[in-house]
């Protein structure tokens, strides 16, 4: 009987050994460095079954071994409420910290940078082009609504969303801004100061000149002048369809649309683009001149006038150089 009863004990403690051994083994490779050389992001579908996980995960090179994945996750609990998206692996990452790093849902952040002076057609083009966002847009929004800057996004997320995002961004920074206006302008709504800084942000892509801009041509609204702002001009030709493509001719200031401010009194119906910031802030506070006239210089800026035979020498100069550049 005692023979038996130490078979047993015996038994029972190489069994125990032979696990405890296995265990060990096991955790020493769960936690053990796996064999992905360089960093790696891998895309975790949704409705991806634990098991399809290890598989693709292994595939990928960022597993040596499934079974030890899978085997740990159910030891610890962690095999349930994976989440899908796109995870960025370390190299040499273990199994354990793969693991760790699905269950935390800390997936890769994407980045969508839009330009200031877009129109709403070319930022959808942009957002049908962007790797990574899905779904069918399936509306439109209003031109002007959209503000420009950068966007942080997921794998999968939606066009849709994020255009509702730049939406409301743009809604929100109009108020502010509005809200700490100068006193005394010429505009009687925030979508007039929208127009206006959309007309800005058209006319010229330095920053320092917005203001002064914006000071001319509130001058010119002032004292019942036309605007004359050429980018309305090619906007009523385009409808915001894309760039013009080409110069402007006297025979384009002469075509009538609702947009031509060589034609029209005040500010066209809409805006012409989605501007940013600079362009906003600069319209609710702009420079105080006299100034009423500017003509761009050839070298990416414009020159100011405050009388017309001043402006009207600026312009021969620039159609001079625009000669003069084009003969070469």
């Amino acid at each position: 009987m005692a023979r038996r009863a130490l078979f047993i004990f015996s038994f029972l403690f190489t069994a125990a050994a032979v696990i405890a051994a296995i265990a060990l083994w096991g955790h020493s490779r769960f936690t053990a460095p796996g064999p992905l050389v360089g960093e790696m992001a891998v895309i975790i579908p949704h409705g991806a079954g634990f098991d399809a996980i290890a598989g693709q995960l292994t595939g990928a090179g960022v597993l040596a071994d499934p079974l030890v994945f899978r085997i740990g996750a159910r030891i610890s609990g962690a095999d349930k409420g994976l989440r899908a998206g796109e995870y960025m692996f370390t190299a040499r990452i273990s199994a354990e910290q793969a693991l760790a790093l699905l269950k935390s849902g800390k997936t890769v952040v994407r980045r969508l940078t839009v330009a200031e002076g877009l129109t709403v057609r070319q930022v959808v083009d942009q957002l049908q082009a962007t790797e990574g966002l899905s779904g069918e847009i399936g509306r439109w929004f209003a031109e002007g609504s959209l503000l420009p800057e950068t966007y942080h996004f997921s794998y999968g997320d939606l066009r849709l969303d994020v255009l509702k995002r730049m939406n409301g961004a743009m809604s929100q920074t109009l108020t502010r801004l509005w809200g700490r206006r100068l006193p005394g302008l010429p505009l009687k709504t925030p979508a007039e100061a929208l127009i206006l800084a959309s007309m800005v942000e058209k006319e010229t892509a330095i920053p320092e000149e917005r203001a002064r801009i914006a000071g001319v041509f509130m001058n010119r609204l002032g004292r019942g002048m036309r605007l004359q702002s050429d980018p309305t001009v090619s906007y009523g030709l385009t409808l915001g369809a894309g760039p013009l493509g080409r110069a402007l001719s006297r025979a384009d200031l002469a075509i009538p649309t609702p947009y031509n401010t060589y034609l029209i009194d005040g500010l066209p119906p809409g805006p012409i683009s989605n501007p940013g910031r600079q362009a906003l802030a600069a319209v609710m506070r702009p420079l105080e001149t006299d100034e009423l006239y500017f003509v761009a210089d050839g070298a990416g800026g414009h020159v100011f006038a405050r009388t017309l035979k001043e402006h009207n020498r600026n312009a021969a100069k620039w159609r001079k150089l625009r000669k003069d550049s084009a003969a070469k």
